[in-house]
């Protein structure tokens, strides 16, 4: 006798697509309302990028978030969102199950001891209000049915009244990220804005990767611009071209073609002090002056690059000119970047222009819903993109509609 399953048995009120930052901080919210919520990841670990992220220590959020920290097609869609849920309510959180913190720069927050901390936290919200959590999950179809939605996958088929899609971008593809999201949004209707790879290293063409092949490892706080955007951080070589947090921030900006500019002295008059030391040095040669500026190997090549003699006393003022700005004005254009092996998270996504600003939910389709990296909204580097997971997770879940949507309280979760 074969076995009829009737088809309420795998209703539920909300269904996630993705138990990562976004997903699992939805589904308590939306828990904590009385629905009954189901979260489906394709991976074998929830989290896996909570997992590596701060070196392992989560640099959960930061304590100077605001819109400015965040690149979109429409830079307002984060402000509802990020006021709506802050920092402090994350932190608060944090603390609430006694997982000491610390700022390490900038704002930055990372936990004292592990990133496990944050997913456990998570996976406890989501515990206490009974969402289900099923792992390795691979989803081969997603409709609209009469009564929300229907998830078919290897597993088993789902339905549900809300859809919530917490994909991710295709950014660190080894962690099974993809651009799945994206597919769903477009099969309703959504436009998409083309996504690439954000907070990436830079690389070089081959020519440069010779020119600076002695270089990799060094690394010296220096201002990285790109147009009217620039950084105040480190900077990093390596054999493949450029890294760091300053290179990372600004590979956000920098767009194929264009040329990026490297303070490597910042705050230092790069020009009087050589002239300086021409003068009470005459007999130093260029490579050590230099040294005084930035670090001795970077010194040597920059002295290499100039053709001149080899005491400072010999150089003109003009030639001291053109070494001064090989380390205040360093004009460089990358080749390319390395793409979303390294990226740390991924640029556009679901325009916002289809999405509420206060829900979440698609304008056109009733329901369904976008969240967290997905979403054409990234943050700079620093813990900014945890706090957008954070914020747009809660703003979802606090108005992602079930069963018991007409019987929970309105007040604030």
């Amino acid at each position: 006798m074969t076995e009829v399953r009737h088809p309420r048995l795998n209703f539920h009120d909300v269904i996630i697509l993705g138990a990562g930052a976004a997903g699992l901080m939805c589904a308590g919210v939306a828990g904590r309302r009385g629905h009954q919520v189901l979260l489906l990841e394709q991976s074998r670990h929830p989290a896996e990028k909570i997992r590596i992220s701060g070196g392992g220590r989560c640099n959960f959020t930061n304590l100077y978030t605001g819109p400015a920290n965040f690149l979109s097609d429409n830079p307002r869609f984060c402000t509802s969102a990020l006021s709506g849920y802050t920092q402090r309510d994350f932190i608060a959180l944090v603390e609430s199950y006694r997982i000491a913190w610390h700022e390490k720069t900038r704002g930055q927050l990372f936990c004292d001891g592990s990133s496990q901390q944050i997913i456990d936290m998570l996976l406890e919200e989501c515990r206490k209000v009974g969402a289900q959590l099923r792992l390795g999950v691979r989803i081969s179809a997603v409709s609209k049915a009469e009564d929300g939605f229907v998830v078919v996958s290897d597993q088993a088929e789902f339905r549900c009244r809300s859809l919530v899609v917490a994909t991710g971008g295709p950014s660190i593809p080894k962690m099974g990220s993809s651009g799945f999201g994206y597919k769903i949004a477009e099969q309703f209707g959504l436009k998409i804005v083309p996504p690439r790879a954000g907070l990436v290293p830079l690389t070089f063409d081959a020519a440069l990767r010779a020119q600076f092949a002695d270089l990799a490892g060094v690394s010296v706080e220096a201002i990285v611009s790109c147009g009217k955007t620039g950084f105040d951080e480190a900077l990093l070589f390596t054999h493949r071209g450029l890294s760091g947090p300053a290179v990372l921030q600004i590979s956000s900006y920098w767009r194929e073609g264009q040329d990026i500019v490297v303070d490597m002295a910042p705050g230092i008059d790069v020009l009087a002090g050589l002239k300086e030391l021409r003068h009470r040095h005459p007999r130093q040669e260029m490579a050590t002056a230099l040294a005084g500026f930035v670090p001795k190997r970077l010194a040597r090549s920059i002295a290499q690059m100039v053709a001149g003699p080899e005491r400072i006393a010999d150089f003109s003022g003009a030639v001291l000119a053109d070494v001064a700005a090989a380390i205040k004005q360093w004009r460089i254009r990358p080749a390319g970047t390395e793409g979303y092996r390294t990226a740390e998270v991924t640029l556009g996504g679901v325009d916002t222009s289809g999405l509420s600003s206060k829900t979440f939910e698609a304008r056109s389709v009733p329901g369904l819903y976008f969240i967290g990296e997905v979403v054409d909204v990234t943050g700079h580097l620093g813990g900014f993109n945890f706090q957008w997971a954070w914020s747009s997770g809660y703003a979802a879940g606090r108005h992602v509609q079930g069963r018991a949507a007409g019987k929970v309280a309105s007040r604030r979760l």
